[in-house]
């Protein structure tokens, strides 16, 4: 079991007055999970963006000619040659224990958010093992709770979407509403967690709702049609994973 309260051992995180963030920007957290179609990846990353590496993601960066501003985590999935190589291109390395309370991924959100950033896209967060890929689901979703994420640093509005090859995962809680970053064409399922999702209204899908409702452990919402872009969804209650899976071979979500 990780240990109660330690802390980092150098390069703590700054407060949001330290921060190297301005408001309204795009912060990318290169995760530990597999990583499919490196050029998707890509992509999806864009200048100004703030690069972050949790953990061994720092090896994922190589594959996706990037180099990270921030490498965050207790560093002990990060091949010694990219430490090394990080460190001399100027990288801020912010090192925790092994025995921690967060994982690497969490750390790197919470630094993302105390940074401002108020759009956060997640890139290799998936992977063989079923207990990392379900905590760190389930981690997004408390993150986009409410469109409000809150750590132990700050408190700010983000948006949250976790990219993996050719499909993403976003989050929706009622009552609220997603716009779905998609093209006609593009299949897009909704899957109510938590409960059952209530007052469910969905715009551009080919099989519409009004008012429905999602039942929790029901497939209704599984495989709709994207037809007019943008569509968006809304509901009044409940809790909603809108994954969106491209049909255009390398064409970015």
């Amino acid at each position: 079991m990780p240990a109660e309260g330690m802390r980092a051992l150098t390069h703590l995180t700054p407060s949001p007055a330290e921060g190297v963030l301005l408001p309204n920007t795009h912060a990318v957290i290169i995760a530990n999970g597999e990583l499919h179609n490196a050029a998707l990846a890509r992509a999806a990353i864009h200048p100004g963006d703030l690069i972050i590496a949790a953990d061994g993601g720092a090896n994922h960066c190589r594959a996706l000619d990037l180099t990270p501003r921030v490498l965050i985590g207790d560093l002990d999935s990060v091949l010694p040659a990219e430490l090394d190589a990080l460190e001399s291109l100027g990288a801020q390395i912010i090192r925790y224990p092994a025995r921690k309370d967060q994982t690497d991924l969490e750390l790197a959100l919470d630094y993302a958010t105390a940074n401002g950033a108020t759009e956060i896209t997640v890139i290799a967060a998936l992977g063989g093992r079923w207990d990392q890929t379900l905590a760190n689901l389930l981690l997004l979703v408390r993150s986009s709770d409410l469109s409000r994420l809150t750590t132990k640093v700050v408190t700010t509005s983000a948006r949250i979407r976790l990219i993996d090859g050719s499909q993403q995962i976003m989050f929706v809680r009622g009552p609220g509403s997603l716009t779905l970053t998609a093209s006609p064409g593009d299949t897009a399922s909704l899957i109510p967690i938590a409960g059952d999702a209530h007052g469910v209204n969905t715009f551009g899908l080919e099989y519409p709702l009004e008012n429905g409702i999602l039942r929790f452990g029901s497939t209704l919402g599984i495989s709709n049609v994207i037809r007019s872009s943008p569509a968006t969804v809304s509901l009044a209650e409940g809790l909603l994973v809108c994954v969106v899976i491209s049909s255009a071979e390398g064409v970015v979500p």
